[in-house]
């Protein structure tokens, strides 16, 4: 019995080099995606609402380049912006307006810092509406509904313009039925065949938005997003809204929220393995994380990276992150975390 046992996976675990050697996924910056959030409100930087550590800029603030340029340094190359209005109506106006607060903030990027950055747009009008839904409601025997198809026509309209002042991607997010085709044609029919679509295939009604809502004031003002949003009991139905998105002319599909979802992001993944990949670590993830770090319950850091990795390793080929800088840097540090 000298010796036993013979195979001893130990062996591969003796030291955090090793570790990294045969780990099977990467954590990379450039697989990151980071959240800007720009307030046409603001005349300068503040704390971001509901997402402590975070920051909202002005859109045509030096901070808001100096941000990107930071994120870069370390890795960062990707960012998809979101942008709270001074003015909200029933339509989202300001959502598709040339001087709204997204369409301001990409034009500075791009003077300032160039096309190195991949510059992604979440397309909604929930943010944008004194309703605060991701469709325009009208009023039917079963009282007020969101409307699917008078929505994608708003829709069409802010693909264009935040392509025209510089997106590489826009990312449409509010479920509606025929979003993608709708804002493909409409890209292609303006002659921006070269914007790509980084659809929100996979978005469910989760309880994990809060923070966000909070950020951007975005919460509904009656009723809920339920009969647009996925229903949290249901897995098999993402193969569908996924295959809908893609014979519609999505370029990157996408799993929102990530860490309560990790089985449906292996799911798609073993369904579409060549179809790229993303996943959204929503804000409500993202604060249970900082919170009980906050109280010293856990190790922030090593909680945030391990979280990463279970997103990169259930499937996810890029993450959407409120981490993207923490993480990168502590990546950059060199520091054994595994």
């Amino acid at each position: 019995m000298t010796g036993f046992p013979r195979i001893r996976p130990r062996r591969l675990r003796g030291s955090g080099a090793l570790r990294s050697l045969i780990a099977e996924v990467d954590l990379t910056p450039s697989r990151f995606i980071m959240p800007l959030f720009v307030d046409e409100n603001l005349k300068s930087p503040a704390p971001t609402p509901g997402l402590d550590g975070y920051t909202t800029y002005p859109p045509d603030s030096r901070e808001l380049v100096n941000l990107v340029n930071a994120a870069m340094e370390v890795g960062v190359k990707s960012f998809l912006l979101f942008g709270v209005p001074s003015v909200k109506d029933e339509v989202g106006s300001r959502a598709f307006a040339d001087d709204g607060p997204v369409q301001k903030a990409l034009r500075l990027i791009r003077s300032e810092v160039g096309w190195e950055p991949v510059l992604m747009t979440d397309l909604c009008i929930c943010e944008y509406t004194s309703h605060g839904h991701c469709g325009l409601p009208v009023n039917s025997r079963r009282g007020a509904v969101i409307d699917n198809d008078s929505t994608l026509k708003v829709y069409q309209r802010i693909a264009v313009s935040q392509a025209q002042a510089g997106a590489d991607f826009v990312a449409p997010s509010g479920m509606m039925d025929g979003q993608v085709k709708v804002i493909r044609e409409a890209l292609d029919d303006a002659g921006l065949t070269d914007v790509g679509i980084m659809a929100y295939s996979v978005k469910y009604a989760s309880s994990m938005y809060g923070p966000f809502r909070q950020a951007v004031d975005s919460a509904p003002r009656f009723g809920d997003r339920k009969s647009y949003q996925m229903d949290p009991r249901n897995a098999r139905e993402a193969i569908k809204e996924v295959r809908l998105d893609l014979e519609e002319g999505a370029d990157i599909a996408m799993v929102k929220p990530a860490l309560l979802y990790l089985d449906v992001i292996s799911l798609v993944k073993r369904y579409y393995p060549d179809v790229p990949l993303a996943a959204y670590n929503v804000s409500g993830e993202y604060s249970m994380i900082r919170a009980a770090a906050r109280q010293g319950l856990i190790d922030g850091t090593a909680a945030m990276l391990e979280a990463l990795y279970s997103i990169r390793r259930a499937g996810a080929d890029m993450i959407i992150t409120y981490f993207a800088l923490d993480a990168a840097r502590a990546i950059a540090s060199g520091k054994y975390f595994f």
